[in-house]
């Protein structure tokens, strides 16, 4: 999203150096910056302009130099921007915990681990950018309680007067809040503890309740809040104003009270509401956290999903950010998560009546995310694997077409969608065992982690080479600190064309293509903005390879 503020730089030449190689030289090794577990897939890419066919490169031990494995480079030369000859390279043999690089002439990589809990460290950063974008009195982090006022009125309602909507959680870099962002990113986290507690149980605040609950918590609440009448949802507070008076912290926003809420009702937005509210109240209940608070959640759950006939079929946001297409796959994880909380065959009779008319969606967004539902409706009927495994065998066949691996088309949040096919193929081998969709998997977190042709790290603070110019007020007012931040990443070039957007960062320009385009600048609200629902993905992914 768009947020505008006034500088003045005197800039100097910009030199951009990556790892012991000037953007003259002809030869960039990217790889995962963090690095791989023991047995799983490894690989690196090659940009260079020249050719490279059968030189050697070498896998090195960070400290010693000592030569740990030796290969060439194989497989034919790909194009890619300026670089009309790109490799990928395997070291997959090499299996030894330690810290390596790899060299290939007088060329190295920036330096990366096997080993069983690397990415602990990262799931650890993700969910600490939650309380980041905490609003409200819910103990925020990098900034004060903000927005205590929200919201000073209701549009679009008979009763216009002021209503508390405190809490939840800024959507991205800008200071609205979403009803479909939250909750997906509600849900997500709940759903990322019931598939697996014990990964997902983590406690870093040593309180006895598991980090992700805790934050789960804070979306709840706000979800909770949203409910105006038991026939209508807040979808939206604040409008576009909200960009337009300059960067501030939270707490220093000169619009704290004018900050409107706006209603609207969709068949889209029962479904993720729903299903994120009767998740919560199962886990509650089996928790024995709040018996009170599960039985509200169950049933304003129960009560927006009876309303599913009476309303329109998309619901839209007020400022028309995160447009959706189609509402089958909510309404069906809506009424499966119903039927997992209630036993009532009503609802399992639903969710399979709304699972087979979303099929597959062969795409991941906030608006996408009809695997979720097959998968939990799965577990109950196998016939509904088959709409998951239709996904991921669209996505192997759009990652073999390139050397870089990408699972499915660049886009708005680009980050967020690759993981998303991550998402799905750990979804797909819990339900069959399968391992014919690993290597999509780890070539997707491998792009996110440097595999990339930047060479970068999305994830702030993660890895040798970071986004640093994250477009965030908050980052912006800590120096550009924003722990775990997951910036949107690269986009398409057609898309970019469309809007104006004056940059001032073009350290990594050297690596654009004609198609895709990529710059770690504050301004860049396309491609280097973090948003929740990017986090909340990536947590579930990042999490399920931690140790």
């Amino acid at each position: 999203m768009k947020l505008f503020f006034s500088v003045f730089l005197f800039v100097s030449q910009i030199i951009f150096v990556n790892c012991h190689t000037s953007i003259s030289d002809a030869i960039y090794i990217r790889t995962n910056q963090v690095g791989f577990l023991p047995e799983e897939l490894k690989t690196a890419v090659i940009l260079s302009k020249t050719n490279l066919q059968n030189k050697p490169f070498y896998i090195l031990e960070n400290n010693s130099n000592k030569i740990k494995f030796e290969g060439s480079v194989k497989d034919s030369p790909s194009v890619y921007g300026n670089f009309n000859f790109c490799y990928e390279i395997d070291f997959s043999s090499l299996s030894s915990i330690g810290k390596y690089r790899i060299k290939l002439s007088d060329t190295e990589s920036y330096p990366f681990q096997i080993g069983n809990s690397i990415f602990n460290n990262v799931r650890d950063s993700l969910s600490l950018f939650f309380k980041t974008q905490r609003c409200g009195p819910t103990n925020p982090i990098l900034h004060q309680p903000c927005h205590l006022s929200d919201a000073s009125k209701i549009i679009g309602y008979t009763d216009s007067t002021a209503r508390d909507l405190t809490g939840g959680w800024h959507d991205a870099g800008d200071y609205v809040k979403f009803l479909k962002t939250t909750a997906y990113t509600t849900y997500l986290l709940l759903f990322s503890y019931e598939f697996d507690s014990k990964k997902f149980g983590y406690d870093l605040d040593k309180n006895n309740v598991p980090d992700i609950l805790e934050e789960a918590k804070v979306g709840l609440d706000w979800l909770l809040r949203c409910n105006v009448d038991n026939k209508t949802l807040v979808s939206q507070l604040q409008n576009e104003s909200d960009h337009n008076i300059g960067w501030r912290l939270p707490e220093n926003d000169s619009l704290q009270f004018n900050r409107p809420a706006f209603v609207s009702l969709g068949k889209n937005t029962i479904g993720i509401y729903s299903a994120a509210l009767a998740l919560a109240s199962r886990i509650w209940n089996e928790k024995s956290y709040d018996n009170e608070f599960a039985s509200n959640c169950l049933k304003t759950a129960e009560k927006f999903y009876a309303l599913r006939n009476s309303v329109q079929d998309i619901d839209t946001t007020f400022s028309y950010h995160y447009p959706e297409k189609y509402f089958n796959g909510k309404l069906a994880l809506a009424s499966i998560e119903l039927y997992n909380s209630t036993k009532s065959e009503k609802y399992l009779k639903d969710a399979v009546m709304f699972g087979e008319k979303a099929e597959s969606d062969y795409w991941w967004s906030v608006g996408d995310i009809n695997s979720l539902a097959h998968y939990k409706i799965a577990q109950h009927n196998q016939d509904f694997v088959k709409y998951i495994y239709l996904n991921l065998k669209h996505s192997k066949n759009k990652s073999s077409e390139s050397f870089l691996r990408e699972g499915l088309e660049y886009s708005w949040g680009t980050t967020n969608t690759f993981l998303g096919v991550s998402l799905q193929t750990i979804l797909y081998k819990k339900l069959t065992g399968s391992k014919e969709f690993d290597s999509l998997n780890i070539f997707q977190i491998d792009y996110i982690l440097g595999r990339n042709p930047w060479g970068i790290c999305f994830i702030y603070n993660i890895g040798s080479d970071f986004s640093k110019n994250l477009h965030s007020q908050v980052a912006f007012f800590n120096y550009g600190y924003l722990p775990g931040a997951l910036t949107a990443g690269p986009a398409p070039a057609n898309l970019l064309k469309e809007y104006k957007i004056q940059r001032m960062n073009q350290s990594y320009s050297e690596f654009n293509s004609d198609e895709v385009k990529y710059f770690d600048d504050r301004m860049d609200y396309i491609t280097n903005e973090p948003t929740i629902v990017g986090n909340a993905t990536a947590l579930f992914v990042f999490g399920y390879f931690s140790n």
